[in-house]
């Protein structure tokens, strides 16, 4: 099975690598940092609209999904609601696609076969970049947008009891991509004396609440992961938050963004857009989103510049040649 999803996973990036260019050379007066396949005129860092009305995307069936942070079947359940919500504003059936990884679900944009996704902090640039994905909003209340933060969390009885201490220890990462769980530490670590990679062996377990269950089994000694995961597992009774203590919080970062391809019809993508900024989260929602009640309104130019800024700074690119290397790296940990 294993060797399967690792299959699956580099054969995301070869169709990535595969497609061809939608825009010419002269066509387009700025791209910016994103692939030839897309164009931003107005700068503001995502793809631009197709300028001809030809390559608008109108599908009669629209396709939805969430980051694969956790168990995909957790988040089927959570959004069913607002899948019906979007279905009707639409006037379209919404189905959700289930993907196995990060590197899957840029494919799956990229190639058309996505529609609307929520992407996880550190692969959204990843999305933004090269499947033409347009963040509009993270989850939130009136007040703003919710936030997590990176934490290092280890067993309560654990002789590991500030950041340093990790030196020399089971550290597991989650995977490549991801924010909190891996480019975060690298550029947030050493800062206080603490250098991936050099002061301790990474080890990916592929999420964030397979490292969090394996520090609470025993195969880690410690692990950093993201805030919201780590109590949402708690109030789920998936862990007892009780059994852990936690040796190191970062600053705050936004969470998983959600948007839409950046080539649907400007009518489309408008009643997408008023239907996340509308729509009302159940309590059922609240309670497995840590009391969000909404969508909240972002955009990928000004709130994600501290993550763009985080990556710049642990040298991963948001081309092909990054999500290559990401996805060797997701594959690696799923061979662990």
């Amino acid at each position: 099975m294993k060797n399967r999803i690792v299959y699956l996973v580099l054969l995301a990036v070869s169709a990535i690598l595969a497609t061809g260019t939608a825009w010419g050379a002269d066509e387009c007066k700025n791209r910016g940092t994103l692939d030839e396949m897309y164009c931003d005129e107005n700068m503001d860092l995502v793809a631009d609209p197709p300028t001809d009305p030809n390559d608008w995307k109108d599908p009669g069936t629209l396709v939805f999904t969430y980051t694969p942070v956790e168990d995909p079947a957790v988040y089927k359940d959570a959004f069913a609601d607002f899948q019906r919500y979007l279905s009707e504003k639409t006037g379209k059936e919404v189905i959700y696609y289930t993907v196995q990884s990060n590197a899957a679900e840029v494919e799956a944009m990229r190639s058309g076969r996505l529609h609307i996704a929520g992407f996880s902090t550190g692969p959204t640039g990843f999305a933004v970049n090269l499947a033409g994905y347009v963040p509009i909003a993270v989850k939130g209340t009136e007040e703003g947008f919710q936030g997590y933060n990176l934490i290092v969390v280890v067993k309560k009885d654990s002789d590991i009891n500030e950041l340093t201490d990790i030196k020399g220890k089971r550290v597991a990462h989650t995977s490549a991509s991801s924010n909190s769980g891996n480019l975060a530490p690298r550029a947030i670590f050493p800062q206080h004396g603490v250098v991936p990679g050099e002061d301790y062996e990474v080890l990916y377990s592929g999420k964030h609440d397979q490292s969090i269950l394996g520090v609470d089994h025993g195969d880690y000694d410690a692990a950093p992961v993201a805030s919201d995961v780590f109590y949402r597992m708690a109030e789920a009774g998936r862990i007892n938050g009780d059994d852990f203590k936690i040796v190191f919080t970062s600053p705050r970062f936004p969470t998983s963004s959600f948007g839409y391809a950046h080539n649907l019809s400007p009518e489309l993508a408008k009643t997408i857009v008023d239907a996340f900024y509308s729509y009302r989260f159940t309590p059922e929602m609240q309670e497995t989103f840590g009391g969000a009640d909404r969508f909240f309104p972002v955009t990928y130019e000004k709130d994600w510049k501290v993550i763009r800024d985080i990556a710049a700074s642990t040298g991963t690119s948001y081309n092909q040649a990054g999500l290559k290397k990401m996805a060797e790296k997701e594959a690696a940990s799923k061979k662990q």
